[in-house]
């Protein structure tokens, strides 16, 4: 017997009923619900200042897995005490923390110079710190005072508690944020945290007194060893950065579907559901195909998924899935006794937030593409140690000669990976590396029974199906750039032009071959889209020293339409794209239209707000990032910003081009406020496609003005533009509304 343990006094707790039950679950779901309730809204009050970067998300996930961490700490600390004192101090807790009511952001602003790798967790750890730490200690602590109250095995528990976070994550982007302006989420939010603190009231009112005693003769349980602790750390460690470099994959690399990033998170929280439940039958199931599915899914990880994205992105979360349900059920086959519940969760939030921290903090600063995937994908192949498939190959890796034959096995994999992708004189063909992804596959198959073969061969296939490729990028000076913001790569595209990619998203072409071909302005910006009118046409609407600004760098290609005695500032968010942008190894825009034109660097709607009022006759919006829009800047307090930065007689263009999202309405709504709109919706032919890559594009041009618009209208052509199409009853953005739903494309373009 442990010396000095605390035993539950079992004279002072009654008979545990169904509805007592009931009490516990349902205050381990609301803490949970909540929890997961507050993450987006949090997320969607700091869009203003944070923009809405893949790399945002990930950062406040960090956050939230520290303050998680922090929680299961002090539930683990607050377990040393008597029963009765957990709840005096636990619901202090809540009362002190109720005084950050109504939840809302810290008045901290990012000075000029801000990393937003540090700024960003800094200002969401001021605005909900307290009150995320208070409730996300409920799941351990609860099933800790389910256990004392005499409720018996309380790990099935958890499984609750993820249903309750999955409900709330769900909650947010179908009902309440599309339902509730800002203001009122934070009102709802806060009186559920009333609520819970009730409930919370009311299982500390079932806590029997706890007596500490020496000399008793009952069986008390070892603390797990340190061995054993280390263990759950990494089997929690590898699916939580798995989630983060899945989504961060998912939402960069395959699709940058709006509200996509729901998907990974959603389904991590389900797999703890499934691999705690009582019934073990889908998660022993999901246990032993988690093998046979990281195979199929190493196929697209560095796959260019532009044909086939729904595909990839399907086995991508479905893997990621797997993964999480078979490593979180080893977890679940190896914990404590109840005793050291809290010690188990403690280590598994430490997991957590080591896998937060190298997917938001470590890999940003050392991959320049999202390498964290892949070795999270082989992490998680070394994790699973399957067994062989067949009684043959189980015999075989227990001979003698088993490892050498094993380390051969695994330099031949990778030396076969290579032929995939058109090494030693072999053509670089489609059907050549499916044909050796088959052959891996098999292998792969085969050496299931040996954990260095199966690793290898999931590296292997990796490679072959174009890891290689993206290998060679990174090592070509220059080609492939990381940052905060994104992943972009700069690679040829045919013999006579270069590319500029973020994810899937083309941000800029440039054709190659003379000074005049790489002068010429394509892709979006083409000389009949929206804004290459506006352009073309600034001399002869605000004659030749017009004042021209343009939200959203890219690769310099507005800077082409430039004249002489124009004044041009570019505003761009990622300093990273200037230093691509202005680098004549990779585009030359900058370099032969505007040397030294300044590039302003900051968040648009910051920027703008610190610059002098009436100080641009044409401003162009193109800030959006692939197909992910930021709201902030298409609300209506945007818009005033806008409005507050051109001429009174000024022209406004926003890109409006997406796969996704039909934003017509969204700009209408706002343009109802005190300006008028026309849409130009730009098709290019096949020739233009094929020799000057002119892509098809939908500018909207707004202006204070009726006549400023006739103007520009005039000058290139009535039939060019066409009236805003308008949506009845749609309510125009806010930074206190707006919802991506009403305007989800259900059939893509």
């Amino acid at each position: 017997m442990q010396k000095g343990a605390i035993l539950i006094s079992t004279a002072a707790a009654p008979a545990f009923t169904s509805a007592q039950r009931a009490l516990f679950v349902v205050t381990i779901c609301a803490g949970s619900f909540l929890l997961f309730l507050v993450q987006p809204l949090v997320a969607r009050m700091a869009l203003p200042r944070l923009g809405g970067a893949p790399a945002v998300w990930n950062s406040a996930m960090l956050v939230y897995q520290a303050l998680l961490l922090g929680g299961y700490a002090y539930a683990h600390w607050l377990a040393r005490l008597s029963g009765r004192t957990q709840s005096v101090v636990h619901l202090g807790g809540f009362v002190v923390a109720a005084l950050m009511l109504p939840i809302g952001l810290s008045q901290a602003m990012p000075p000029a110079d801000a990393n937003p790798i540090l700024w960003v967790p800094w200002l969401l750890l001021t605005s909900i710190g307290p009150i995320f730490f208070i409730v996300s200690a409920q799941a351990p602590l609860m099933q800790r005072w389910f256990t004392l109250s005499g409720g018996g095995d309380p790990y099935p528990l958890y499984a609750a508690s993820n249903l309750g976070s999955f409900g709330g994550l769900i909650a947010y982007p179908l009902i309440v944020e599309p339902l509730l302006p800002v203001a009122q989420q934070s009102l709802l939010w806060s009186i559920g945290y009333g609520m819970l603190a009730v409930l919370v009231l009311l299982c500390g009112l079932r806590l029997p007194a706890i007596v500490a005693s020496t000399d008793t003769t009952a069986a008390i349980t070892q603390p797990p060893a340190r061995s054993e602790t280390i263990r759950w750390i990494v089997l929690a460690a590898i699916p939580s950065g798995l989630m983060l470099a899945t989504t961060l994959h998912l939402t960069t690399d395959i699709v940058a579907m709006p509200l996509l990033w729901v998907i990974p998170l959603g389904l991590y929280l389900l797999s703890f559901s499934v691999a705690f439940a009582t019934d073990r039958r889908l998660a022993d199931f999901l246990t032993r195909i988690a093998p046979l599915t990281l195979p199929i899914a190493a196929c697209g990880v560095f796959a260019d998924a532009t044909q086939w994205q729904m595909v990839f992105a399907g086995l991508t979360v479905f893997n990621m899935f797997v993964i999480a349900v078979a490593l979180h059920s080893a977890m679940f086959a190896r914990r404590p006794a109840p005793e050291h519940l809290t010690r188990f969760y403690l280590a598994m939030s430490i997991g957590g937030v080591i896998g937060g921290i190298v997917c938001a903090l470590i890999a940003p600063l050392i991959f320049d593409w999202t390498y964290e995937y892949p070795l999270l994908m082989m992490a998680s192949a070394i994790a699973l140690a399957p067994r062989a498939l067949f009684d043959a190959t189980a015999a075989f890796w227990q001979r003698s000669s088993a490892a050498r034959i094993a380390r051969f096995a695994a330099i031949a994999m990778i030396f076969v990976s290579l032929i995939g992708q058109g090494s030693f004189g072999i053509p670089d063909s489609a059907k050549i590396q499916a044909g050796v992804a088959f052959v891996l596959i098999g292998a792969i198959l085969l050496s299931m029974g040996n954990r260095l073969v199966y690793v290898a061969g999931i590296a292997a296939l990796m490679l072959t199906q174009g890891g290689w490729t993206k290998l060679g990028l990174s090592f070509a000076d220059g080609m492939m750039t990381r940052s905060y913001f994104g992943v972009y790569a700069v690679r040829p595209s045919g013999k006579d032009a270069r590319l500029l990619v973020h994810g899937t998203t083309v941000h800029g072409i440039q054709n190659l071959g003379s000074e005049a071909r790489e002068r010429m302005p394509n892709s979006y910006y083409a000389p009949l889209s929206g804004v290459g009118l506006a352009m073309t046409h600034a001399a002869q609407l605000y004659g030749p020293k017009a004042k021209i600004a343009a939200v959203g760098l890219g690769a310099g290609t507005l800077a082409c339409y430039a004249k002489p005695g124009q004044d041009w500032t570019f505003y761009e968010i990622d300093p990273v794209i200037e230093a691509i942008a202005r680098d004549p190894k990779r585009f030359t825009f900058l370099s032969r239209c505007l040397p030294g034109v300044p590039v302003r660097i900051g968040d648009a709607r910051l920027t703008l707000a610190e610059d002098a009022a009436a100080s641009a006759d044409i401003l162009a919006i193109d800030a959006f990032s692939s197909d992910s829009v930021p709201m902030h800047l298409l609300t209506r307090e945007a818009f005033e910003s806008y409005a507050r930065k051109i001429t009174p007689d000024g022209l406004l263009l926003v890109h409006i081009s997406n796969r996704y999202l039909d934003l017509a309405p969204v700009i209408a709504a706002a343009a109802k406020e005190g300006w008028v709109a026309k849409l130009r919706v730009y098709r290019p032919d096949k020739t233009d496609t094929d020799v000057s890559r002119y892509s098809a594009s939908n500018w909207v041009a707004l202006a204070r003005k009726p006549e400023r618009l006739e103007a520009l209208v005039a000058a290139s052509g009535s039939a060019m533009w066409q009236d805003l199409p308008a949506r009845d009853n749609f309510e125009a953005w806010s930074d206190n509304y707006a919802s991506i739903l009403p305007i989800l494309k259900w059939k893509r373009d």
